[in-house]
């Protein structure tokens, strides 16, 4: 059977037509014995652990909790939520960063009929009075001290009820605050003096999966950002959508990667973000069992504890990943010369239709010698990594494959919660972000593409819009942002241009907003080329600039490891200050023979004239990336706006970043 009509027609006992809370205790039912959590000891004051709710994992190592745990603790926390007032529609706030608890307090917050919105932990002050104040959030999770002394610098001008601590927090942190505080493990204690399952399965039945699930705020690379209201129903269509691709389907092969109870994933993106989010309901309501990373930074000791099968992610990661194994492999001059070596053995042994018997045997060879170590250090059971938030560069996803690593890259926003194209794991198209999922309409509105776009892209171009159960219907109190988001007749305007070919199957050109128009007329996707530098060994990150100017130059962060690297063996000495690195004519030329690589792959228009170098990385930390880690472009223009302006040969007083900073606006 076609895998299209076999996925139409699958059903399983995960799909349905319920409420998020509901989804997940059936799957206690179901898994109770299954390990729901992965958590790690030594590294955050656990209220649940000091309260006794559950025992604390050794320093440094992963304990777990079963569904069955799980589903008691959320049960509970539900019941204590509604001791502090929580009723139907009521929003409560979540201020963490990505944990078991944050879980635990989403899924309460829902089966005590409220509404969970999100807070970004990078947040200022004034971001954070804005993301509780425009919800009316009655109360907020939060997550520590640090982040409360935060939240405190606005508590006073909010109406928040309650506010509760994820960790214990020093008694002269929330003295100065107006709501009453609790520990969760104090809101566990509270739903726990007389618990009542009857009245908890209560609240579970009265909620309709039509009812608002959660406000989850964009992270925005410009302005405020919106709140994007999804109900039970949209999380749940793509659930089901996505368990239709990825479930465990009878004709799907044994050793096809696929969604079943049994399997781990790792964690470690937002959970204020729809990505991670939803994938976070797929497991729960799977009898998957999720690990938590302690932080980006320590993914690769954290991989290599939790050994998942699965793990969501965004191209930026990926790319750390890899850039990782080089910089490891760089230990010795030999070990560098056979990861180079075995890197280009792997391209050329994707590129080739039938490979010969000699390419073979030095695929193998570079499998023994260094893919295989690879695997192992990425735990040694990734069955396949989901690539999502961005585009991923195609040389980066035949270099994972050909390393024996599954990258499955989709699509989708925040107001699709967040799904509509996913690449199915028996008819992969690298670099394509796959076909529609189940009941998603697609269709182009190409009358917003320039000529060079038709012409540059395969297959049909234009700006996707869509249909289907899973997209949203509008942002919360912002009905003049809801009215533009959609066309007159119904389709949500997704803002991206994409290319269809014959297959059905959509790749990414770019944001809409992103286009840049050169003096000459000629539009260019600043993003795939970006892309092209996924794998470059001298360059870490580039932005692309050139919006009414006369050619296309670029910002540039280079890869100051590998910099420092070079720069020892050819026994060259390089100023400490990173201003004066950036600025020395030796680091440059260094730089340029990848920027000219790149170029010979590029059209005329397209090539990158002049560039200039950055001297840091740009992060989440210092607000030159959404926590999804995408460009904040309008930020990293307005940062090096000294920079464009040498590229453009212009004195900074006849810079115009400012006026291009409010066109992005």
């Amino acid at each position: 059977m076609d895998w299209r009509q076999a996925e139409a027609e699958y059903t399983d006992e995960v799909m349905g037509e319920t409420t998020i809370p509901r989804a997940f205790f059936d799957a206690v039912d179901q898994h109770g014995e299954l390990d729901c959590q992965l958590y790690k000891g030594g590294i955050y004051d656990r209220s649940l652990v000091s309260g006794n709710v559950v025992p604390a994992a050794p320093s440094g190592e992963y304990a777990a909790l079963t569904y069955e745990e799980v589903g008691d603790i959320v049960a509970r926390l539900a019941a204590g939520f509604r001791e502090l007032g929580v009723e139907a529609d009521d929003r409560v706030s979540i201020y963490a960063d990505t944990r078991m608890e944050w879980a635990h307090a989403d899924m309460a917050i829902q089966t005590a009929e409220g509404v969970a919105t999100t807070v970004y932990t990078e947040s200022s002050p004034r971001q954070v009075k804005y993301l509780l104040d425009d919800p009316g959030s009655m109360g907020v999770v939060v997550e520590n001290a640090d982040l409360l002394e935060t939240l405190a610098e606005v508590e006073s001008e909010l109406p928040l009820s309650f506010v509760v601590t994820l960790d214990e927090v020093p008694d002269e942190v929330t003295e100065p605050l107006d709501a009453d505080t609790y520990t969760l493990a104090e809101v566990y204690e509270l739903g726990s003096e007389e618990f009542d399952r009857d009245a908890v399965e209560r609240w579970l039945d009265r909620r309709d999966w039509t009812e608002l699930s959660s406000l989850v705020y964009t992270s925005g690379t410009t302005g405020d950002p919106k709140g994007v209201m999804l109900q039970h129903r949209h999380w749940r269509s793509l659930m089901n959508a996505v368990r239709k691709r990825l479930g465990p389907r009878p004709d799907k092969p044994e050793d096809m990667p696929k969604f079943e109870p049994g399997k781990t994933s790792l964690a470690f993106l937002p959970l204020a973000h729809a990505f991670e989010r939803s994938g976070h309901f797929q497991s729960l309501a799977s009898g998957i069992t999720i690990g938590y990373a302690e932080s980006t930074d320590t993914i690769a000791d954290d991989i290599q504890q939790v050994q998942p099968q699965v793990a969501n992610s965004v191209p930026r990661v990926y790319e750390r990943i890899y850039n990782g194994m080089r910089e490891q492999a760089s230990d010795s001059p030999v070990s560098k010369r056979i990861f180079e070596w075995a890197v280009e053995t792997g391209k050329a042994y994707d590129d080739a239709e039938s490979p010969g018997l000699g390419l073979r045997t030095k695929m193998k060879l570079a499998d023994r010698l260094v893919f295989s170590k690879v695997r192992e250090a990425l735990g040694g059971n990734i069955e396949m990594f989901v690539s999502g938030g961005g585009s991923l560069s195609e040389d980066l996803a035949k270099l994972y494959r050909a390393m024996g690593i599954t990258i499955i890259e989709g699509y989708g926003l925040t107001e699709t919660a967040p799904g509509l194209v996913f690449n199915p794991p028996e008819d992969i198209k690298v670099g394509t972000m796959g076909p529609p999922l189940h009941d998603v309409q697609l269709k182009l509105d190409r009358s917003v593409v320039s000529p060079e776009q038709k012409e540059a892209a395969e297959g049909e171009v234009g700006e996707l819009l869509a249909k289907g159960p899973n997209v949203f219907e509008g942002y919360w109190n912002k009905p003049d942002k809801t009215e533009e988001a959609f066309t007159e007749t119904g389709w949500f305007r997704t803002g991206d241009i994409v290319a269809r070919d014959e297959d059905d199957y959509y790749s990414f050109v770019d944001r809409r907003k992103n286009l840049i128009v050169l003096d000459t007329g000629k539009n260019v996707a600043p993003e795939p080329i970006e892309d092209e530098f996924a794998t470059s060994a001298r360059i870490d990150q580039v932005m692309v600039v050139g919006d009414n100017e006369k050619f296309i130059g670029a910002v540039i962060v280079p890869n100051f490891e590998q910099l420092r690297e070079w720069a020892d063996e050819a026994g060259i000495d390089l100023p400490e200050d990173p201003e004066a690195v950036a600025n020395d004519e030796r680091v440059r030329e260094w730089v340029a023979e990848d920027v000219e690589a790149v170029n010979e792959r590029l059209g005329h228009h397209e090539t990158i004239k002049e560039f200039r170098l950055a001297p840091e990385e740009w992060t989440a930390d210092n607000d030159a990336l959404t926590p999804s880690l995408k460009k904040k472009r309008r930020i990293i223009r307005s940062r090096h706006e000294h920079l464009i302006d040498d590229i453009y040969g212009r004195t900074p007083a006849e810079g115009d970043a400012d006026a291009q900073a409010a066109a992005d606006d």
